[in-house]
């Protein structure tokens, strides 16, 4: 297949690259480069270093001879280069990773949830306009997010996609099937929620054939094709506004700096390895629904803890402490999530659950490059309201200098 990978320069969008074109697809990136502007913006950088997307390319086809494709388009803002980017190549699939995904990040200011809305939700419409105005059938997969549903406990499992309900009419009930409700936490979230409405309208309007992935929080480096070179390596995020909760645990942990749970550390996630996220997309991308079916929806998860049982779990594998600290988000202190995940078991995927060896991994790398990191961004200072923001702990170490007058 011809596949072009949206965001394909990013933290999924890179191994997921790499591993559709060792399967033997031609794969086009397609990337405004907009998370490396961030960097900067934020003033810190990949804990493992990372050449330019061009140069990445060229080792892989150095490696593998195989050739990885790299268009700089900006899809929320150049509608008319991506159509016609879509007319000249004519994918036969489109993976869709390119919007911000970070949740804090589209909280830290009314400037970042403005940019997070207008990036994502127009990257998304873009991109559907234009298939339907270019007339091109390719199988859209979308990478979405658990958190769309929010982390409230309805004590029943979250289903993939879809919600039987029944409905009082004049003449009795009536069974329906919905979209399962949602209740975003951020304006992220938000963002990913409104996706499933255009996913939604444009399925049953023109027909496009959509896969829509909520998944998990991504946790792990490697994938076996970003083992092939050292300058083939993921990018991976440990600051507080990008670094996921167990990456940045380890992190911590390989550091000597305390693992930072925020409120009771109640939460409860869903996680999924980095190796099984790639996977997946696979998964789906063979299994595409009918031009005239509804939405494909699936959770992308493979298995849920709570924020303090990890922290625990890695503090008793490495003697790190554990530091409870105010919580920046205004979520609920606990929360139980419970997921259906059985379309993609039924497919064929061999979860990769949380193992010592692969925990260790992360520590090998973080000590790897432990020069990298700056501790000052470490903590998550990102309040998701005036109140929280006033609240939130900047020095877990406790560092700062403290007047004695």
């Amino acid at each position: 297949m011809k596949i072009a990978v949206l965001g394909g320069d990013g933290f999924v969008g890179w191994p997921t690259t790499l591993h559709l074109s060792e399967l033997g697809h031609e794969v086009h990136i397609v990337d405004n480069l907009s998370r490396r502007w961030i960097d900067t913006e934020l003033g810190v950088q990949s804990l493992t270093p990372m050449d330019s997307i061009q140069e990445r390319c060229r080792i892989w086809q150095d490696i593998t001879g195989k050739k990885l494709h790299f268009h700089l388009l900006d899809l929320a803002k150049e509608f008319e280069r991506l159509k016609a980017w879509l007319v000249e190549h004519r994918p036969d699939a489109v993976i869709h990773f390119a919007e911000q995904r970070a949740a804090p990040y589209s909280m830290k200011s009314d400037r970042h949830k403005v940019y997070t809305v207008n990036n994502n939700v127009s990257a998304t419409h873009n991109l559907l306009a234009a298939l339907v105005e270019s007339d091109i059938d390719a199988h859209v997969v979308h990478l979405g997010t658990m958190g769309v549903y929010g982390y409230s406990s309805v004590g029943a499992p979250i289903p993939e996609g879809y919600l039987d309900v029944e409905i009082d009419t004049p003449d009795g009930k009536k069974g329906q099937q919905i979209l399962y409700p949602t209740r975003p936490g951020s304006v992220y979230h938000m963002t990913k929620s409104l996706d499933q409405i255009l996913f939604q309208f444009y399925a049953q309007n023109d027909g496009l054939r959509i896969t829509d992935l909520h998944q998990g929080i991504v946790w792990g480096t490697h994938t076996d094709q970003t083992r092939r070179h050292d300058q083939l390596i993921n990018r991976f995020d440990y600051d507080g506004d990008y670094g996921t909760v167990l990456n940045r645990f380890l992190i911590q942990a390989a550091i000597g700096y305390p693992l930072t749970v925020h409120g009771t550390g109640g939460q409860t996630r869903a996680f999924i390895h980095i190796r099984d996220s790639v996977r997946c997309i696979e998964l789906a991308l063979n299994s595409p629904p009918a031009k005239g079916d509804r939405v494909e929806i699936f959770n992308q998860m493979t298995e849920t803890h709570r924020v303090r049982d990890l922290a625990e779990m890695v503090a008793g594998l490495t003697d790190a402490k554990v530091a409870y600290l105010p919580n920046p988000r205004k979520e609920a202190p606990e929360n139980d999530l419970i997921v259906e995940n059985a379309k993609f078991l039924a497919l064929g995927l061999e979860p990769t659950t949380l193992q010592a060896g692969l925990l260790d991994e992360v520590v090998e790398i973080a000590r790897k490059y432990k020069h990298r990191i700056d501790r000052s961004r470490v903590p998550a200072v990102s309040g998701w309201t005036r109140e929280l923001s006033a609240s939130v702990e900047r020095d877990p170490e406790g560092k700062r200098l403290k007047s004695v007058s």
